[in-house]
């Protein structure tokens, strides 16, 4: 087996990088493409999800692997090689069986046990198969894959330690209600009818909200959708398809939304929200400037490029280029607030060093005249600037942080109007964060909430599961790999017993039928039972860790030739293939 799998998720990468380097269909079908085509890989599988980009390939060398997956990746993401390098991770063989099991249970999810991979996979298998890029190794492993998740989820209790995206993105909106009491009469909005929003749509509606409008390009996929969910015996919620341009004016009515297409941008505005709650409220909306880790720490380069909504890093005062109202808001503000200056850009920090530099600076001891910055030791500062700095000529931008250091938070009113955005690339603007009345959960803030969720004592016995799939799997393809040499080896036999039985003939030409059947039985017994032992054994020890020398010991013991081993071995690939390719269980 050489198995290799190059990839990165939401444990791996921020979820900006995630988001840049999220693959359309079309990408993921040009990327098998060139994979199996390129020299080190013979197989390939993609698996793309909301929260990671995974490329699976059955590779001869694994350097030459490593290097060749990772440029493909970059290549078809379009996020550069240098960049994308430090968040890959790389796992093979065992490792890789190991990890592709985990992410079928769900272990791996950024929603412990959640059971929406399982789908993800089988649809990851069957997009390889329609290629033709599966083969016997990857084929296998996937079937497996999702015989351990079921199992995982049908022998412990993973289920009760995970929810779908979807579930926890709604439990995150209702900020400690129950989500059923929060949804209550309430109009929803859902934009796409792939399968994550068909979710959203039918937990809304179980969840209990009076009206679920649906959107989408395909109005027959939307109206099919809101067929479904009006005439469901569960639930009790009237249910229309719309136009997506009629979206603006469902805005007004709606008080949830979500949000999950496969648009390259995005499908709101910070602007078209901003409308939708006016329209609602009758009032002008505010731009919040808040100094939580949770909103200014937020890529904001789509509203930077608009204009309208001005973005945290553009400053207030000559020469720095921070956003001072809200960063001040904090006594004892420094460069180490993760949350002012993540993601800011090389120049920027520069200027806001020579900024902090030159700043009137007052001391914590004592009350801050107005315009001065209250700082840490200039030394500290000093040596902040620096690592900063240098981790900038690196990435060439400061490092998003997962957790920002906490800071005092500016009062925000409740919210008018819910947003839920399941979509990579996302669909709704990361500034509307910054907008007082509404309350946005996208992807990277459920990978924040999602970081210090518990996880159930059932997860140790679903690792168990994961130990024990895993060496049944890789002892089971060891064994696979002799099999052609056996094969060989009793044909070889069963060759040489014709031969002889023929010559046998030749001496005798006066046996009659009876006689010649007998001698020629008794002869494949003989054979057979000098055969079964060593055959039997060397399975068994090919089985194990480090066993895969014993196919070519037997191949040497037996001068059996290479090419009778590699056509049997073809051979089986070819109804391996014929059997697999009708598709995943």
């Amino acid at each position: 087996m050489s198995l290799l799998v190059v990839g990165l998720s939401h444990r791996s990468a921020p979820v900006s990088v995630l988001e840049r380097a999220a693959l359309s269909a079309d990408a993921q079908i040009k990327l098998l493409q060139d994979t199996v085509a390129a020299e080190p890989a013979t197989e390939a599988a993609v698996l793309a999800t909301c929260n990671r980009i995974e490329l699976y390939a059955d590779v001869d060398k694994f350097h030459a692997g490593v290097a060749e997956l990772s440029t493909l990746l970059a290549q078809h993401s379009g996020v550069g090689l240098e960049e994308l390098t430090p968040y890959l991770y790389v796992h093979y063989e065992d490792r890789a069986v190991h990890h592709l099991f985990s992410v079928a249970c769900g272990l791996d999810s950024m929603v412990v046990g959640e059971g929406q991979i399982l789908g993800q996979i089988k649809d990851s298998l069957a997009k390889a198969q329609d290629v033709h890029s599966a083969g016997r190794l990857l084929n296998d492993l996937f079937q497996q894959a999702l015989r351990v998740g079921k199992r995982a989820h049908s022998e412990t209790g993973i289920d009760r330690a995970g929810q779908s995206l979807v579930t926890f993105g709604l439990e995150q909106l209702a900020a400690g209600q129950a989500v059923e009491k929060w949804a209550k009469g309430k109009k929803a909005l859902v934009i796409g009818a792939g399968s994550m929003s068909s979710l959203a749509a039918a937990t809304l509606a179980r969840a209990g909200v009076a009206e679920i409008v649906i959107a989408n390009r395909t109005h027959d996929r939307a109206d099919r959708l809101a067929q479904i969910l009006t005439e469901g015996d569960d639930t009790d919620v009237l249910a229309r398809a719309v136009p997506m341009e009629s979206v603006p004016a469902e805005l007004t009515r709606a008080d949830v939304t979500v949000s999950c297409t496969g648009a390259t941008g995005l499908v709101l505005t910070a602007e078209s929200v901003a409308a939708a709650v006016e329209g609602r409220t009758g009032e002008p909306v505010t731009h919040s400037r808040t100094a939580s880790g949770a909103d200014s720490g937020r890529n904001t380069t789509s509203a930077a490029g608009r204009g309208e909504l001005p973005p945290t890093s553009i400053g207030a005062e000559d020469g720095c280029p921070l956003d001072l109202p809200a960063v001040q808001a904090t006594a004892g503000f420094s460069v180490l607030g993760e949350a002012a200056v993540a993601g800011m850009a090389a120049s920027d920090l520069e200027q806001h060093a020579a900024w902090v530099d030159n700043a009137p600076r007052q001391q914590n001891s004592a009350p801050a005249p107005a315009g001065a910055l209250t700082t840490l030791d200039p030394a500290e500062e000093a040596d902040a600037i620096a690592a900063l700095a240098a981790a900038v000529a690196v990435v060439g931008r400061v490092p998003e942080r997962r957790k920002p250091e906490p800071v005092a938070e500016i009062p925000r009113p409740e919210p008018v109007f819910f947003l839920l955005d399941l979509a990579m690339p996302r669909d709704i603007d990361a500034a509307v964060h910054r907008l007082t009345g509404v309350r946005l959960v996208d992807i990277e803030s459920l990978a924040e909430a999602s970081a210090n969720a518990p996880m159930a004592a059932d997860v140790d016995q679903v690792r168990r599961i994961v130990s024990d799939e895993v060496a049944a799997f890789g002892a089971a393809l060891r064994a696979a790999h002799i099999t052609p040499t056996v094969v060989a080896l009793r044909t070889m036999a069963a060759d040489v017993v014709a031969n002889e039985i023929a010559r046998l003939e030749g001496r005798l030409p006066g046996l009659d039928d009876k006689h010649r059947g007998e001698i020629a039985q008794t002869v494949k017994r003989v054979v057979d039972k000098l055969l079964h032992a060593p055959t039997v054994r060397v399975k068994q020890l090919a089985a194990e860790p480090g066993g895969a020398g014993y196919a070519d010991a037997l191949r040497t013991l037996f001068d059996l030739d290479p090419e009778t081993v590699a056509a049997v071995s073809r051979a089986e690939d070819s109804t391996e293939k014929n059997g697999k390719n009708r598709g995943p269980e």
